[in-house]
Parts: structure tokens; C-alpha cells; sequence
């Protein structure tokens, strides 16, 4: 087996070592900051292309429920009743790629089947990245009230889970009784809320939903080592850290990215503060340059002292949030070693482990995080070497992924197996990033737009 990843590696690493990408770990910086940002049309249209591929086989075979299993052609929801999680998750990527086809289709499934006033407890964090915060991106970029409406609606009901002890909240509630339930979670889910429920203040001049997810982001702030560092599961009840172990990955991942995000989105001093001191307490005891480039493995959040090598698709994220915060030198380095990991085996894996270069986790989820690296770092520093990435992307998907009814998952990226599976953030994030890549870079303003953790762009609101 070994031999054969080798083989297959080989070529991968040859068309690094020729393109310039590959040269001692490091990476090139553009020697004209104002290169042309045009992007690639052609690639655009293809990659819009694909989008609406798999939103028509959605439609054929999973019309009105979350999400398709394209294998077995047939719909599959997340609790016994749809929240039509696909259509209001890709709604603003067909606004963005002006599907309106497609996004007259996605409204009518949205306004005729989306009810939360339903008995079943869902989970915090993913109702709210990809619902609240795809309806709120919805309502600002469509313009239509009812979105603004779902909106308010299903964060009234999401309210109720920030009543433990400590203001932090669950990580399920019931959408009809405010029940709550499972206190252990993670720093991910307790901290990635504050941009949802700002904006959902700031459009509905009601500050309750600012304040309660900002008083969850405080506590976890207050509760992080002396190092500045978290780690990976606490008690929202009580506030005791369940698991010490600090890292960027899931669970932690996208805390960090709230804490500059919600300061850059809403000018708050307080965000500002915490982001500098997360992410100077990461990039001193988490990152770790060997002789094969820039990673960031596990750590004990109490000594800093090194746990694992690991480092996988969900790690990814981190380029674009140290190119957003003005990092470009790091992120540069370490989008190497991303794209370094997606070529290990012709498309990345989950986890791989960067001491040993081998992959310890072999799926591949249709994840977006390291094409949302290239797409930043091409946006911020018009670096073409990142539309070259995101061509070999997006063929390692069309090649792999894609079947007759949309595209789904690997099991396994060695020898390709594949799952039956397309969650609802492959329209939402991988393909969205994936056409901001190659379209004009003039779609989106850094400056008035930011993305959440589920690639909904939120307009920041003046006031």
C-alpha cells in the first residue's frame, strides 16, 4: 500500500517542485501587489457549472429534505423533521453566481416547508451557522422579509440553550420547549455564535442576541490557561475543562476565527483583545516548523508541552484567518503545507500526522477549508499561484466525487472509496470558495463583508 501512495504521490510533488510551489517549504510572495485580481472566468463558469449539477440532482432526488445521498439517490434529514438545511445553506451561493433560477426554486422549498416550531432537539452550533446565519446572508443579499422573519423566529428559539450557570450554552435545545441538553462541549461550539447573533441584533435593533453569545464568548475567554490557550471540551454547567488538549482543529477551530471576525465585523474592542491573545498563545506553543514545512499540532493547554503531530482538513481553515488578520508571511507557509497534505494522495484526507507524512484518517468529507485558504490568500495578495491550487482542487473533485446524482465523500482518499453522502455545506462553502476563487475579485468586499464559519457572507450593518 505504501508503495502504491508513493506512486500515485510522485507525480503531485514533480508538478510542485516544476511550479515553484515546492522550494525549501517556502512560497513565493507576488512581486506586484497590484496584479491584475481578475481571476478565471472560464473556471468560474465551470465551477458554477458543477453547482448547479449537483443543486438539479438535490432537487430530482432529495427535493425538501437536508440533504442527498447521491449514491443511493434519495433524500436523508438530520432529526424526523427537514429544515430544509440544503436550501437556505446554498441559497446565497446561487445569489452570488446569479442563479436565479435555482434561487427561486430554493425560496419556494424555504417558505412553503421551513417551520421550527417543531418538538425535536437540534444542536446549537451547526442550526446555527448554516440556518440562522444562511437566512440572515439571505435577507441582506435578497432583500426579501421573510428571511429576516425565519431569522428572528429560530433565534428566539435557540435562546434558551445559553441558560446554564456560566452563560455558555448547551449543545442541543428543543425548538418548541426550550429544553436543553448534553453540557459538555467545546470551545467551537460555544464560541462560534457572536456573528449570527449580531447581525441578527443588528438588523432587529434587538441587542439580546449580541449580548447573551458575546457573555458565552466572554466566560470561555475568562477560563483559557495561563498560556492564553483552550482546550477541547468543558462543562458549561460548571466551566471545568473535561479534555486539556489545545489545537486548531475541530471543536477549537473556529473560536479563534470568531474572535477576529466578530471584531472586524462589529468593531468591538473587547474581540480584538481576545483574538490578539489567542492567536499570539497558538502561533507560540501550537505551531510547529520542521524540516517539512509549518504545521500546527495538539498541545496540553496547562504546559504547552506537545501532544501529537496531527494536522488534517478541519486544520486547513488557518491560512485565511492569519492572511485576514494581516499575517500573510504565515499563512503563506502553512497554505504550502496544505496543499502539500491535499496531494498526498490525489485530494487530502482528514488527519494526517506531518512528523511521519502519512494519513492516520483517510476520508475525504467534500470539505472547503483548504480552498478557502487559496481563495483568501489569492483575494488579499492577488498571488495567481492560488488559482493554480484551485484548479488542481477542483479536478481532484470532479475526478473523485463527483456521480451520477451530485457529488459525494470518499471513505477512503488511498483508494478512493466513496461514501453516500453530500452535506449541505458542499454548495454552501466548497463551491462558493471555489467560484470566488475564479471569479472577479470585486464580488466581495472584505472591507463590508464578512464570511461566517459556514461561508454565509454577513454585511456588516452601519449603527
Amino acid at each position: 500500500m505504501k508503495r502504491k501512495l508513493l506512486h500515485k504521490a510522485l507525480p503531485a510533488l514533480a508538478f510542485l517542485m516544476l511550479s515553484g510551489i515546492v522550494s525549501g517549504y517556502r512560497m513565493k510572495m507576488p512581486a506586484d501587489k497590484n496584479m491584475d485580481r481578475a481571476g478565471d472566468k472560464k473556471m468560474a463558469v465551470q465551477v458554477k457549472n458543477e453547482f448547479v449539477y449537483a443543486w438539479n440532482a438535490y432537487m430530482k432526488y432529495a427535493r425538501g429534505y437536508d440533504a442527498l445521498k447521491p449514491l443511493s439517490k434519495k433524500g436523508k434529514n438530520w432529526y424526523r423533521k427537514s429544515l430544509m438545511m440544503t436550501p437556505v445553506d446554498a441559497f446565497d451561493t446561487m445569489v452570488l453566481m446569479g442563479l436565479t433560477k435555482e434561487a427561486d426554486e430554493a425560496k419556494e422549498l424555504i417558505f412553503t416547508g421551513l417551520d421550527f416550531d417543531v418538538d425535536m432537539d437540534v444542536q446549537v452550533f451547526e442550526v446555527t451557522i448554516r440556518l440562522l446565519g444562511g437566512l440572515l446572508s439571505a435577507y441582506q443579499w435578497d432583500g426579501d422579509p421573510r428571511f429576516l422573519t425565519l431569522a428572528r423566529d429560530l433565534g428566539d428559539r435557540l435562546l434558551p440553550a445559553f441558560r446554564s450557570r456560566t452563560g455558555m450554552p448547551y449543545r442541543m435545545v428543543n425548538l418548541k420547549t426550550g429544553a436543553v441538553s448534553q453540557p459538555v462541549s467545546n470551545p467551537a461550539e460555544i464560541g462560534t455564535l457572536l456573528l449570527e447573533f449580531g447581525t441578527l441584533s443588528k438588523l432587529t435593533g434587538d441587542e439580546k442576541y449580541y449580548k447573551k453569545a458575546k457573555k458565552a464568548m466572554c466566560a470561555l475567554s475568562a477560563r483559557r490557561s495561563s498560556l492564553g490557550l483552550v482546550g477541547s471540551a468543558m462543562d458549561v454547567e460548571t466551566g471545568e475543562w473535561k479534555d486539556k488538549t489545545s489545537h486548531i482543529g475541530g471543536g477549537i477551530d473556529s473560536y479563534l476565527e470568531y474572535t477576529l471576525k466578530g471584531w472586524l465585523l462589529f468593531d468591538d474592542p473587547l474581540l480584538k483583545k481576545m483574538w490578539k491573545t489567542g492567536i499570539n498563545a497558538v502561533n507560540r506553543y501550537v505551531a510547529d516548523t520542521t524540516c517539512k514545512g509549518l504545521w500546527y499540532g495538539r498541545v496540553d493547554m496547562i504546559t504547552g508541552k506537545r501532544i501529537s503531530t496531527h494536522y488534517g482538513a478541519l486544520e486547513a481553515f488557518y491560512p485565511a484567518v492569519l492572511a485576514l488578520g494581516g499575517d500573510t508571511t504565515r499563512a503563506v507557509k502553512l497554505q504550502h503545507s496544505n496543499f502539500v497534505m491535499w496531494n498526498m494522495a490525489g485530494i487530502e484526507p482528514e488527519q494526517m500526522d506531518y512528523k511521519e507524512m502519512k494519513i492516520i484518517s483517510p476520508p475525504y468529507y467534500l470539505r472547503p477549508e483548504n480552498i478557502e485558504s487559496a481563495y483568501y490568500l489569492y483575494h488579499i495578495t492577488g498571488d495567481t499561484t492560488y488559482l493554480m491550487m484551485g484548479k488542481t482542487y477542483f479536478r481532484s473533485l470532479k475526478k473523485y466525487c463527483r456521480t451520477e446524482a451530485g457529488y459525494t465523500y470518499l471513505k477512503d482518499v488511498r483508494d478512493k472509496t466513496r461514501g453516500d453522502d453530500m452535506e449541505s455545506f458542499f454548495l454552501a462553502e466548497t463551491l462558493k470558495y471555489l467560484y470566488l476563487l475564479f471569479a472577479p475579485q470585486d464580488l466581495i468586499d472584505f472591507q463590508h463583508v464578512i464570511f461566517n464559519t459556514e461561508a454565509h457572507p454577513l454585511k456588516k450593518v452601519e449603527g
